[in-house]
C-alpha cells in the first residue's frame, strides 16, 4: 500500500501537490487569524473579572459545537468553498488560544506587577516587559493546540467544496473498496501534516519558555490551561 501511495503522490494527474497547498493555506489563513483575535481579545479582557468569565465560558461552550456545524452555518452567507472553510476553522482556533491567554494573564502573581509599579513602570511597560514574556509559553500552547486541531479538522471543507488533502478522503469514502488508496492518501497525509505541526509548535513552546520554568511536568500536558486562574475569573464574576 505504502509503494501504491507514493506512486499516486508522484502522480501528475492526482494533483497532490496542489491540494496539498490547498489544504497549508486553508490552515496557515485561520491560525493567523486566530491569533489576532484571541490575543487582543483576551488582553482586554483578562483583568475584567466578569468579561474574563463570560469569554472563557462563551469560548468552551464553541469548542463543543461541532465543526460540520460551523461549516453549515456559514454556508448561507458566504457560500461553498474555500472562504466558508477559512471561517469555521478561524472560530474553531480561537477558544484554546483565548483560554490560554486569560488564564496565563490572570495567574500571574499580583505581587511581580505591584514590583512593577512600584519601579514606576507604565501600563504599557508592564504588559510588554512583564505579562507577555511571563504568559508567552502558556500561550503558545494555546496555539499549538489550536494548530493541531485546525489541520486534524481541514478534511472537513472538502464537504463544503473547500478542496485540499480531504478531498481523497471524501472521494475515497464514496468510491468504497475502489477508493481505498486514495483514502489512505488523504487521510496518512493528514496525519503526517498533523503530527509535523505538532512537533514544531512544541518546539517553538519550549524555545519561548524561560529556562527556569522548563520540566518535564509542564511540558506533560503542554494543552491544559491553568484551571485556578479560571475558577478564580469565575468566582470574582460571581
Amino acid at each position: 500500500m505504502l509503494g501504491q501511495a507514493l506512486q499516486f503522490i508522484a502522480d501528475p494527474h492526482n494533483k497532490f501537490g496542489q491540494e496539498l497547498l490547498i489544504t497549508l493555506e486553508m490552515c496557515a489563513i485561520p491560525i493567523v487569524l486566530s491569533l489576532l483575535i484571541a490575543i487582543p481579545l483576551g488582553i482586554a479582557v483578562a483583568q475584567q473579572p466578569v468579561a474574563a468569565f463570560l469569554a472563557t465560558n462563551t469560548s468552551g461552550l464553541a469548542r463543543a459545537i461541532p465543526t460540520i456545524a460551523f461549516l453549515a452555518a456559514a454556508i448561507p452567507i458566504l457560500g461553498i468553498g474555500f472562504r466558508p472553510s477559512v471561517l469555521a476553522l478561524t472560530l474553531l482556533g480561537i477558544p484554546p488560544i483565548l483560554l490560554n491567554t486569560i488564564a496565563g494573564l490572570r495567574g500571574i502573581d499580583p505581587a511581580t506587577l505591584d514590583a512593577g509599579r512600584g519601579m514606576g513602570m507604565t501600563r504599557r511597560q508592564i504588559l510588554t516587559g512583564i505579562e507577555i514574556p511571563l504568559v508567552l509559553p502558556v500561550v503558545a500552547a494555546g496555539v499549538r493546540s489550536a494548530a493541531v486541531q485546525i489541520v486534524a479538522t481541514s478534511t472537513l471543507a472538502a464537504l463544503v467544496g473547500g478542496g485540499g488533502l480531504g478531498d481523497y478522503v471524501v472521494a475515497g469514502i464514496a468510491l468504497g473498496d475502489a477508493g481505498a488508496l486514495r483514502l489512505f492518501v488523504g487521510a496518512v497525509s493528514i496525519a503526517v501534516l498533523a503530527l509535523l505541526v505538532e512537533v514544531a509548535l512544541a518546539y517553538v513552546q519550549r524555545r519561548v519558555t524561560p529556562m527556569g520554568l522548563r520540566s518535564g511536568a509542564e511540558l506533560a500536558a503542554p494543552h491544559a490551561a491553568p484551571e485556578p486562574a479560571l475558577v478564580e475569573a469565575g468566582t470574582r464574576a460571581a
